[in-house]
């Protein structure tokens, strides 16, 4: 599961308007990417919560067939390539920290 935090988003993209060093597509996605697993894992660490039981696969596969391959447990890990060859250096490296930072309490004044 590909995944990126909103500040490195933001960041990423004023960095490929502003870098003429920077062109052909370019995937917006953090620099490592997780399992559904590890990112349930992550959030209920973020919000200081149980993780969930994870439904097995074959269930998945049991209950709803094919569109569960296609759809739901399949998944494309695309990297940031082109991002990290010009340079861009991200704020948020891991699942674990995007998901703090994404749900930190912050006063806004």
């Amino acid at each position: 599961m590909s995944w990126i935090s909103l500040e490195d988003e933001v960041r990423a993209l004023l960095f490929a308007i502003s870098n003429p060093d920077l062109s052909g597509p370019v995937n917006m996605t953090g620099p490592a990417p997780v399992t559904n697993a590890e990112f349930t894992t992550a959030l209920g660490r973020a919000l200081n919560r149980p993780t969930p039981l994870m439904l097995p696969g074959f269930a998945v596969r049991a209950a709803l067939g094919e569109f569960a391959d296609e759809v739901l447990l399949s998944g494309q890990r695309a990297i940031p390539a082109a991002l990290e060859q010009t340079g861009f250096q991200f704020h948020h490296n891991t699942i674990g920290e995007a998901l703090r930072y994404a749900t930190a309490r912050r006063d806004h004044a």
